[in-house]
């Protein structure tokens, strides 16, 4: 066994001669926690053994992949279907034969794109499988728990793709924390796929932002006005977050700006 997955955050690990490190560095940052009942490994053949995967359609060429029952974090990943190769958006911690065929079905994949550390989860399972790079901001290469030649680090604020799709780097959640802009999605009205950088509210007409989600660290003035100015110059109707239902359907752009409006009065970060 290489690799061990935290059961907490569901970052895969590497082991050392054989066996689990003796702690999850991301779990250790103010960013996540960790478990109750202290640090807990698994391996891929025992989540597998309790976990299934769960497939949707999104929307037309957009597949979303996740595992039931809901584990660590509980997101689900995101493959856009394009005519230059398909993309996965984030990843999650199952890689299973039902997963593989239906990625397979769909096309295959051609890149892996990770929005930030917590969606590491396990990446190079998944780019061994499919022979697909891992493209991450190289300001979060440091939380690569598995080390991987197929790790592909990225620089600068924008990784422009095929099809138009591009990676833009917001900052914030991590200092290289992105979102990726899909101008053929929402039926050619533009998607943001944002992960938890830019969070969907449970109204699913806002959003908002953290530096940490589950110890309810906020982020400040400078970070959000930063991520609002990161994606200012693409258009986009929609917008998809990590997790089932979490999305806002129309006139995202209009929510984002008066989401921000609304969290820098609530924080006092006008001027």
């Amino acid at each position: 066994m290489d690799a061990v997955t935290c059961r907490t955050c569901g970052v895969q690990h590497a082991t050392v001669a054989g066996r689990p490190p003796s702690h999850c560095a991301v779990c250790e940052d103010e960013r996540q926690y960790v478990g109750w009942d202290g640090q807990e490994w698994l391996g891929l053949e025992e989540l597998a053994a309790t976990h299934r995967a769960e497939i949707r359609e999104e929307e037309p060429k957009l597949l979303g992949i996740g595992m039931t029952p809901s584990f660590a974090i509980g997101q689900r990943a995101l493959l856009i279907r394009t005519g230059g190769g398909n993309i996965l958006w984030d990843c999650i911690p199952l890689l299973d034969e039902a997963i593989v065929a239906a990625v397979r079905a769909a096309g295959g994949i051609a890149a892996i794109a990770v929005s930030h550390p917590h969606f590491y989860s396990s990446m190079v399972e998944w780019a061994r499988r499919f022979d697909a790079p891992v493209l991450i901001h190289e300001d979060d290469h440091r939380w690569v728990m598995r080390p991987d030649r197929c790790i592909e680090a990225w620089r600068g604020e924008t990784l422009r793709l095929h099809d138009d799709i591009a990676i833009i780097r917001c900052g914030g959640h991590f200092p290289g924390a992105a979102v990726l802009h899909w101008p053929a999605g929402a039926d050619g009205r533009g998607a943001l796929l944002v992960s938890d950088t830019i969070m969907v509210a449970r109204d699913r007409r806002h959003v908002s932002f953290m530096r940490s989600y589950p110890n309810l660290i906020p982020l400040d003035a400078h970070a959000v006005r930063r991520i609002v100015d990161a994606v200012a110059p693409f258009r986009f109707d929609r917008m998809w977050s990590g997790w089932w239902s979490s999305q806002i359907s129309d006139d995202a752009e209009a929510s984002l700006r008066v989401s921000a409006e609304r969290y820098l009065r609530a924080i006092g970060g006008t001027s």
